[in-house]
């Protein structure tokens, strides 16, 4: 794959990324509804930011499908959850390609934007234990 074909392909998944938080912010309210608002404008962020990356080596951006096939559609806060960390961690390993571009800024670009997803993530399960089965006293 060359830099440009992991460019789209990061486009692709931050399309997909847009369009999950539109319907996960559609279908939730309050704390939930309000970093899942965040979360949608840093990924039309992260999008805009890959077309401009991708027009700049001359080459056409991916487009965004009209729809995209999620594992759930969220009715409830914990299926909105669900979604929400799917989501990030696909990001997450979408970016991990793009980390072994051929340019250096690419690859910093890629390591931030996962580093960002991956805290994102985290914050829709805060219950998450960092070393389960050790007390926060240890």
């Amino acid at each position: 794959m060359t830099d440009v074909d992991k460019l789209r392909k990061a486009l692709a998944a931050e399309h997909a990324a847009v369009y999950a938080y539109g319907l996960i912010g559609a279908r939730t309210t309050g704390t939930l509804r309000s970093r899942a608002t965040a979360a949608f404008d840093a990924h039309r962020a992260r999008r805009d930011q890959l077309r401009t990356l991708i027009t700049a080596r001359q080459a056409a951006p991916t487009e965004a499908a009209p729809s995209y096939r999620l594992p759930v559609t969220p009715s409830t806060a914990t299926e909105a959850v669900r979604l929400a960390v799917y989501v990030e961690q696909g990001i997450t390993a979408t970016y991990l390609e793009l980390a072994s571009a051929r340019e250096e800024p690419l690859r910093r670009y890629a390591a931030l934007a996962m580093q960002e997803s991956v805290t994102r993530s985290y914050s829709f399960r805060p219950s998450v234990t960092a070393f389960p089965g050790m007390s926060p006293a240890q």
